[in-house]
């Protein structure tokens, strides 16, 4: 692996499904406020250079006594989140000096990802643009439009596309900015990169690394971090 790799932890999205007043990265989960598991998952590996969180402006100072109350070494700034995920994702890659450096993205509001799944994408960064995890989808999917299917694709073929996600910098960047100049927006890091040409390979992640969307999800994830640590 060559370059440093700095990590890019989006928590500034409006939360809408979790219920109305809710800032979903301070929920508390297991006694820690939920954006937290991620950052100090990312802190404790030696392959991550720097963290920079992406926060609503109106957060940061929140962060800042979060960060003072727990630390986390890596984290030296943090970027203002913009209208859409995608402007927060860009606003964090601006502050991005190094343009050697490799970018992971990781959602905050997902708490539960393992460090050897990071270390097996890391792992897999070479002859591609970019690395994402995800997981076989159990499900068969329909593709549906007016109410009416219309088309049923292998389940074989499909995978479920987690966090985190690596680029090399530069092919990060420059779709970012294509995209940008083309008004061209999802809600997927990867998806701009091999709109950009770019070539992506998806490792093995974990069921458990749900993104916690509502409060039924944070219900799931005390669940499964009961069970990694053995309780009942």
């Amino acid at each position: 692996m060559k370059g440093q790799v700095i990590a890019i932890v989006p928590a500034a999205g409006l939360g809408k499904r979790f219920g109305k007043g809710t800032n979903k990265p301070f929920v508390t989960l297991c006694g820690k406020p939920l954006l937290l598991w991620a950052l100090e998952t990312l802190q404790a590996l030696p392959e991550i250079a720097e963290i920079i969180p992406v926060v609503k402006e109106q957060d940061i100072r929140q962060c800042k006594e979060l960060f003072e109350e727990y630390p986390v070494a890596k984290i030296r700034r943090m970027a203002p989140g913009g209208r859409e995920r995608q402007d927060s994702i860009f606003n964090g890659l601006k502050l991005i000096d190094d343009k050697a450096c490799m970018v992971l993205v990781h959602d905050g509001v997902r708490p539960l990802i393992e460090p050897r799944v990071i270390k097996n994408a890391l792992q897999q960064m070479h002859d591609c643009d970019g690395v994402v995890v995800g997981v076989p989808v159990k499900d068969t999917v329909k593709e549906v439009s007016g109410g009416i299917v219309r088309n049923t694709p292998k389940r074989d073929l499909l995978w479920a596309v987690q966090t985190p996600q690596i680029f090399h910098f530069q092919a990060l960047y420059y779709a970012y900015e294509k995209a940008m100049a083309d008004s061209f927006y999802t809600t997927d890091d990867s998806a701009l990169v091999e709109r950009n040409g770019g070539t992506i390979k998806v490792v093995q992640g974990s069921y458990t690394n749900i993104k916690v969307t509502t409060p039924e999800d944070l219900l799931i994830a005390e669940v499964f971090l009961k069970m990694r640590r053995g309780e009942s």
